[in-house]
């Protein structure tokens, strides 16, 4: 009998030889459209497939029933997936119209190459393939995107078409369900219909505009963030967006991360850098005076924006950007008190995250990779405490090996939309600035330092909290909590005088004073994802209540202002997650 184990594992494989096939057939179709189409690369991913492409024109989404319908004919064909192997010579004779496939030839090692034939159509692959075109179920195209050719922005940007594939309809469907889903949850979309922000590209591509609503939510995540770190002993600090490139220099970013930094500018002969990350800002701070082992801990923390060069290929609306503000905090302690150090980082991530009603995630522990700064001795210590500190959370982890900085070995939460907290031990600045503080022994020390976030980046954040909630905040999160929506202009003054007494209890409300009706002023609040809107007519002016309307269509029982306000007033308080 075969295990559950085993058989899932057999499905995916079957799946993935089933995606693959469908690449080769999808090239099939496109290249019996477009003659000319070069080729890049069409491998298997989760869930589906793709093939770059060079082709004569750019593709929009009406030309992807043309290439299915192709599709569809190949695989009804039932056309067999040959395999061939031929000598290098052959093969670039075959591909000496396709630079692509002719460029991935010379990275070929052997002297024979193993090609795939369904058809007239061959492709240079490794394989595996189904037997034949026929066996391919069920399949959808999705998408179409721009990439650089191996990733590259100095190399040509090709089409990328995104293709679905499953074993059943029924699989499919309800995939396509959860792509329009996802579609609809999209931050990029619901950015622009909440008018929360925007990028442009007369400013520049990654560099977010944040307009008031989208501000609203950011500074209430930004003052929830500073009170939390206040009441753990943590100290802001602010640091400037440039420095001497020297210091990048010295602390090796100039050297390992050069890809990801902005040019130098000179200012009165001197070369400056913006800056990428804050760890150097607080080095600095620390280093203003000899500290003592009595002062460590010292816990900085920055809302700090930094900025790093991502091609434009990758760029992603709020998720992926060149500009972006980290909830970046640093720790100064001795290594006795690190475990500690480490134990108080999961608490607040953990606290962080459920808050803003995040519940399931991954805990991964990355190891010593094969290049690293340190000694064996102090990676094997620094890892243990990390293990020991995890323990005493009651967190289940991943062991991933080798996946640490050359720095130190770190902890990473990450959640299905975005990368969160990280907690990354550091044996590399310390030593680089001499960070280091007076024993008990009277002799100088270096430092155990932590980098961390507990968020991660607040672009990052938002656009995965946008997307969690679809839009719909919590009453204690939502840019507007209030609506009032008088039925006439009679009851204006007494919407405002509702709004005002609000006000004074810090609730954030607009009164909807447009001549239209009430309908379309209640169906606007509902777009606006207003989480209440306060109906308010002749009956309500006599009785001093307001009718209460929910974003979902509920309709509340009347009451009075003050009994509201005590409703609003707790459900903000406990940061109710509707």
């Amino acid at each position: 009998m075969v295990s559950g184990k085993r058989k899932q594992a057999n499905e995916e494989a079957k799946l993935e030889k089933m995606r693959h096939s469908a690449a080769h057939v999808m090239a099939e179709a496109v290249l019996s459209l477009f003659p000319e189409a070069k080729f890049g690369i069409g491998p298997a991913i989760e869930n589906g497939f793709y093939y770059d492409f060079d082709l004569p024109r750019s593709l929009s989404p009406d030309d992807l029933p043309a290439i299915e319908n192709k599709m569809a004919e190949i695989i009804a064909a039932g056309k067999p997936f040959v395999r061939e192997e031929v000598d290098k010579g052959e093969a670039r004779n075959f591909f000496a119209a396709q630079p692509y496939k002719l460029e991935l030839l010379e990275e070929i090692p052997d002297d024979t190459v193993s090609l795939y034939r369904q058809g007239s159509f061959v492709d240079l692959c490794r394989g595996p393939h189904l037997n034949s075109s026929g066996e391919i179920k069920v399949f959808k195209l999705v998408s179409i995107a721009g990439a650089y050719w191996r990733g590259d922005e100095h190399n040509p940007m090709l089409q990328r078409i995104y293709g679905v594939a499953f074993l059943t309809k029924v699989s499919l469907d309800e995939h396509l369900k959860k792509l329009e889903a996802a579609a609809r949850r999209d931050h990029r979309k619901l950015g622009k219909e909440l008018d929360l922000f925007s990028i442009h590209e007369e400013a520049g591509p990654g560099l977010v505009h944040w307009h008031p609503k989208g501000a609203v939510v950011r500074r209430i995540i930004e003052d929830f963030w500073r009170g939390e770190h206040i009441r753990r002993g943590y100290d802001i600090v602010y640091t400037p967006h440039i420095a001497k490139l020297d210091l990048w220099k010295t602390s090796g970013h100039w050297e390992f991360y050069r890809d990801y930094l902005y040019g130098p500018m000179n200012v009165d002969g001197q070369e400056y850098i913006i800056k990428p990350m804050n760890c150097l800002g607080h080095i600095l701070i620390y280093k203003t005076r000899q500290r003592s082992y009595r002062e460590l801990p010292l816990r900085f923390a920055e809302l700090g924006t930094v900025y790093r060069y991502e091609r434009s290929g990758v760029l992603h609306g709020l998720s992926r950007v060149r500009g972006f503000t980290q909830d970046d905090a640093h720790i100064f302690c001795r290594f006795d008190q690190l475990e500690d150090e480490v134990v108080g980082v999961l608490k607040l991530a953990l606290f962080m995250v459920k808050s803003f009603g995040f519940t399931s995630y991954q805990v991964f522990l990355s190891t010593r990779p094969e290049k690293y700064a340190g000694t064996i001795q102090v990676w094997e210590e620094a890892t243990e405490t990390l293990k020991r500190a995890l323990a005493r959370v009651r967190l289940d982890y991943d062991v991933d090996p080798g996946q640490g900085v050359f720095y130190g070995p770190k902890i990473d939460i990450k959640f299905e939309a975005w990368q969160g907290p990280t907690i990354q031990v550091d044996f590399n600045l310390p030593q680089r600035f001499n960070v280091t503080y007076i024993g008990e022994d009277n002799k100088e020390h270096l430092v155990a330092m932590v980098h961390r976030t507990v968020l991660g980046s607040m672009e990052r954040f938002l656009a995965s909290l946008i997307e969690h909630y679809g839009g719909l905040f919590p009453v204690w999160l939502a840019p507007v909590q209030v609506v009032v929506i008088p039925i006439a202009d009679r009851h204006l003054d007494y919407a405002h005088k509702l709004a005002d007494e609000l006000k004074t209890e810090g609730v954030r409300v607009e009164v909807d004073a447009r001549s239209e009706t009430v309908n379309l002023k209640i169906r606007q609040a509902q777009l606006d994802k207003i989480p209440y809107m306060l109906v308010v007519g002749d009956k309500e002016v006599k009785s001093a209540t307001v009718s209460v309307r929910l974003r979902s269509g509920e309709e509340l029982p009347p009451e009075s202002l003050a009994s509201f306000k005590e409703n609003i007033r707790k459900a903000i308080i406990d940061r109710a997650s509707t």
